[in-house]
């Protein structure tokens, strides 16, 4: 089957649902080989995840994470301001989350959080020649704090106890491919 034959087409849209994070849209859609149906796709901002590395070690945040009601540990990130780069974003979010200014910032990759529901991508970027301030400038709904963890700790204990956020794993692929790609 070619791509032409795979593709879809939007002959209705109806947003469902606004929120300050994302909205919600109803699509009624049409296959190129005639198959018709209503599908749902979350409109979010584009979205970062920041791998900061200080001395040996990642520099994670800990806090309560409502959709899982827990405390999960991850690496810093959020959403892009409107019409903010990424990158402004990543240095944006890494000082406000951790208090920490980076001298070197490199996008290691971009992809889809869910490409069959969500329209935003996530842009994962490795923060090296790490600087405390030790001050946080933190959301006014942010209640969170940072600490620093042995990377291998952390590669090794991936999706057992608090590192549990699938983000933080496609960040520690790209991650784990940038250091091979390295050598």
């Amino acid at each position: 089957m070619s791509d032409e034959e795979l593709m879809w087409s939007v002959k209705k849209s109806e947003k469902i649902l606004d929120t300050p994070i994302f909205d919600v849209e109803k699509r009624s859609e049409e296959s190129a080989t005639g198959i018709k149906g209503d599908y749902v796709v979350i409109n979010a901002t584009e979205w970062v995840t920041i791998i900061p590395v200080y001395q040996g070690n990642f520099v994670l945040v800990r806090q309560f994470r409502h959709g899982l009601g827990k405390i999960t540990a991850e690496f810093p990130g959020g959403m892009c301001d409107a019409g903010e780069d990424p990158v402004e974003s990543a240095y944006r979010e890494l000082e406000e989350e951790t208090g920490f200014k980076t001298g070197k910032m490199t996008v290691l990759g971009v992809c889809s959080p869910n490409p069959a529901i969500f329209s935003n991508s996530i842009t994962v970027c490795l923060a090296e020649d790490l600087t405390p301030t030790n001050v946080q400038h933190l959301d006014h709904d942010e209640v969170l704090t940072y600490e620093t963890v042995p990377i291998d700790e952390v590669i090794n204990s991936f999706c057992e106890g608090e590192y549990t956020n699938a983000f933080m794993g496609t960040a520690l692929a790209l991650y784990l491919r940038h250091i091979k790609n390295a050598d």
